[in-house]
């Protein structure tokens, strides 16, 4: 069976999404007691933009699988996704704190506003790959320490940079360096102009706060 699932996620892989999904669903039908199976659709539905699909069939799998606490880290991912923050920690707090469920755990923690909690379990994490420098980029900006989220941030790799690292780095030189606030901003413009106009009006009180204090022009 571990074979059919790794053809399946082959196909998936190569873009061929709706095929992969027909065919997990008819691995379901075959064996609903199967938890791999239906953690595996959930992640397809979470990654084509369907947290909402993906907590229904979590939880109505949660009624047929051998061992529900199996699929506690994927609902809590798709809890997270909905927004239901408390029943995502909830479930959370059931699994041993290992680095998936500490980066989890952390992600919850800082759109909840316990951003002194985020960064311990973000800092607890023992390997610190980008996805984990972004998410604590992203603590320390919520903290206020423009300096500590510039390092994580910069700690990225250059061309594994989103249009999203490239802004907050932006953000993070506001009170430093005018010329690098330009580069970053510039980079993330061309990378993702949508991203860019939403991300400089979610900051926009910011800058002008800081180009206020700095006696500066807004040229943007």
């Amino acid at each position: 069976m571990m074979n059919e699932n790794k053809q399946i996620d082959e196909l998936y892989q190569a873009g061929k999404s709706k095929e992969a999904i027909h065919q997990l669903i008819a691995l379901i039908d075959q064996e609903p007691k199967n938890a791999n199976n239906y953690m595996q659709l959930a992640t397809y539905l979470l990654d084509q933009g369907s947290p909402e699909q993906a907590q229904e069939l979590l939880e109505k799998a949660r009624g047929l699988v051998d061992n529900p606490g199996d699929l506690d880290y994927d609902l809590a991912v798709a809890y997270y996704a909905n927004g239901d923050f408390d029943k995502s920690l909830a479930l959370l707090k059931n699994i041993p704190n290992d680095d998936l469920t500490l980066y989890q755990k952390a992600l919850v923690y800082l759109k909840m506003g316990q951003t002194s909690r985020a960064l311990a379990h973000a800092l607890s994490i023992k390997e610190q790959g980008d996805k984990v420098k972004e998410l604590l980029g992203d603590i320390w900006l919520a903290l206020g320490d423009l300096k500590a989220a510039e390092g994580s941030f910069l700690a990225i790799p250059e061309k594994k940079r989103s249009a999203k690292v490239n802004f907050l780095l932006g953000v993070s030189c506001l009170e430093a360096d005018r010329d690098r606030v330009d580069q970053f901003f510039a980079k993330a413009e061309k990378m993702d102009p949508k991203y860019y106009k939403q991300a400089k009006n979610q900051y926009q009180s910011l800058l002008k706060l800081v180009r206020q204090k700095q006696g500066g022009q807004d040229k943007k």
